[in-house]
């Protein structure tokens, strides 16, 4: 399978919470409708492809937050999750239906199976790891043939369906797009079988092209192809010496108790991802640069996705472009906090890219959306580089 020339570059919607220094109130930042509503609109004004809300008990629910800002929005897209184990099969077509046709067909679906044994028990969930992702494969199944328009008769070991059938069709055809991340083997197939875009953490080049491949492999097996998106937070700033001094200060407040009982408790899920995450740095402090300008410090306290992209514009482009060279045409992305790292990423570095999706020209290039740049003396409009 061939690269993809072009990328799609999704940010985050942080309603779990938002701060300037991890592991502590200080810094902390409400994530209230307003906040949402102006880390939407810059990422919609900036270019972004579309943003991603995640899914859990620590987050506002993502279905409800995405609803609430279809108007506040015009271009955006919405990446929000199901849960199989959580959900029927057919109240979930329900709703991807809805919210698809509501906002035009920028809904994107991300699959989650959920890897904390304790929160799914809070939800009512009490299957172990290999009997959820046979749960997700049958959900999966019922849910497809739905949004694709058939009426479906299910006799499944996890799922009776009679009559099921959908009164109003999505906008997009057969529904919108699968995303899913998944590393164990039961979650390659699958993915294999089921998914469009198969999501990995940002791990090493190496790591991430190796998973790839395995994932390519299983879904030729199936006679399909997938596609890969990745998942990093970014420190973007004019100089790289600047970008980690950014880094350092994210965590400058964190504690070793902090990080201790952070570690505790992803040591108790059972979720390969978290496992591999986990891994590149062991919760120590002393070596988390894991590749150049790949920096684990964000997984010290933070569950799921906990590396980073370090540097100055030219030099986060590179990183991307060699995670593009692995097979991946989408990223997602995000940092701290999200409304000023959206506009330091989106002014950066986005410009840089191959992206599929139109972006906003950086100031200092040639386009017809000036003038930039606060008026000068109340009298003249800035030249495009300052005298100096």
């Amino acid at each position: 399978m061939s690269t993809s020339d072009k990328i799609n570059v999704l940010w985050f919607l942080p309603t779990h919470g938002d701060s300037r220094y991890l592991g502590t109130s200080e810094g902390g930042r409400a994530v209230d409708l307003p906040y949402l509503q102006q880390v939407a609109r810059a990422a919609d004004s900036l270019g972004y492809y579309g943003v991603l809300l995640p899914t859990g008990r620590s987050c506002e629910d993502s279905w409800i937050v995405a609803s609430s800002l279809i108007t506040s929005t015009e271009r955006l897209k919405f990446l929000v999750a199901v849960r199989p184990g959580l959900q029927s099969p057919t109240l979930a077509a329900r709703m991807t239906s809805t919210l698809d046709r509501l906002s035009n067909g920028r809904l994107l679906v991300n699959v989650v199976t959920g890897g904390d044994p304790r929160e799914n028990g809070g939800d009512g969930l009490f299957l172990d790891h290999s009997t959820r992702y046979e749960i997700t494969d049958e959900f999966l199944d019922i849910y497809s043939r739905l949004l694709r328009g058939e009426t479906v008769e299910h006799h499944g070991p996890h799922f009776r369906i009679e009559d099921g059938r959908l009164l109003f069709p999505p906008h997009q055809k057969n529904g919108p797009p699968l995303y899913f991340g998944g590393s164990s083997e039961a979650g390659i197939k699958v993915a294999a079988k089921r998914i469009d875009k198969y999501l990995t953490w940002g791990e090493p080049p190496a790591q991430v092209h190796e998973k790839i491949a395995r994932v390519r492999e299983a879904a030729a097996k199936e006679g399909r192809e997938v596609s890969f998106g990745i998942r990093f937070h970014v420190i973007a700033r004019e100089t790289t010496a600047e970008a980690w001094t950014a880094a350092d200060r994210l965590i400058s407040r964190l504690d070793d108790a902090t990080i201790a009982e952070a570690q505790s408790v992803f040591s108790r899920l059972d979720s390969v991802g978290q496992a591999r995450m986990s891994a590149l740095h062991g919760g120590r402090r002393d070596k988390l640069e894991i590749s150049p300008n790949l920096w684990a410090g964000v997984g010290l306290v933070r569950g799921g996705a906990g590396t980073a992209l370090v540097g100055d514009a030219a030099t986060i482009a590179e990183r991307i472009e060699e995670y593009r060279q692995a097979g991946c045409d989408s990223f997602i992305l995000s940092g701290y906090p999200h409304l000023e790292e959206a506009y330091s990423f989106g002014e950066l570095v986005l410009p840089l890219l191959p992206t599929a999706h139109p972006v906003r020209a950086a100031a200092s290039s040639s386009n017809n959306m000036g003038p930039f740049g606060e008026t000068i003396a109340g009298s003249r409009r800035p030249a495009r580089a300052s005298a100096s």
